[in-house]
């Protein structure tokens, strides 16, 4: 079933387990540090991956890959565990109906981050979407007062 998955297929997935992920983070951060919960993710994570890569034959030297490569998979580890640190820090404080959109501005961020260093270019239509998104964030995130 999985092999046959395109981008879209993948990105939905992806979706449905960053729910899913806030859910339980939300629930795991209930009585420990947020710190030491995101450390046991992680320890969870990587062990999951290991079993994975070695369960599909996937594992090559890393050693074998080039210094750019090293280079922006150090930094987007790094990203990933300062995100992740941030998120549950966020969720232990607040209501994850309303963390969940906030974190979800990655996606306006990515967009602006490839414009700016990628040099990609969206279209008109693509611009609208993003600022619909952000406009979503926005209405979610932050409720009424009074």
């Amino acid at each position: 079933m999985f092999s046959t998955l395109n981008w879209f297929g993948w990105a939905l997935l992806s979706a449905l387990f960053a729910a899913l992920t806030a859910i339980f983070a939300k629930l795991g951060v209930a009585q420990i540090n947020s710190d030491l919960a995101t450390l046991i993710r992680t320890a969870i994570v990587f062990v999951l991956l290991c079993l994975y890569v070695a369960g599909t034959r996937q594992w090559s030297n890393p050693l074998a890959l080039s210094g750019h490569s090293w280079l922006f998979l150090g930094l987007s580890g790094l990203a990933t565990g300062a995100s992740w640190l941030c998120y549950f820090r966020a969720l232990q404080l607040g209501n994850a109906a309303q963390v969940a959109p906030i974190d979800k501005f990655s996606l306006v961020l990515v967009v602006i981050f490839a414009v700016l260093f990628l040099g990609e270019r969206p279209s008109l239509r693509e611009w609208c979407g993003i600022a619909l998104i952000a406009g979503g964030v926005m209405v979610l995130a932050f409720k009424e007062q009074g």
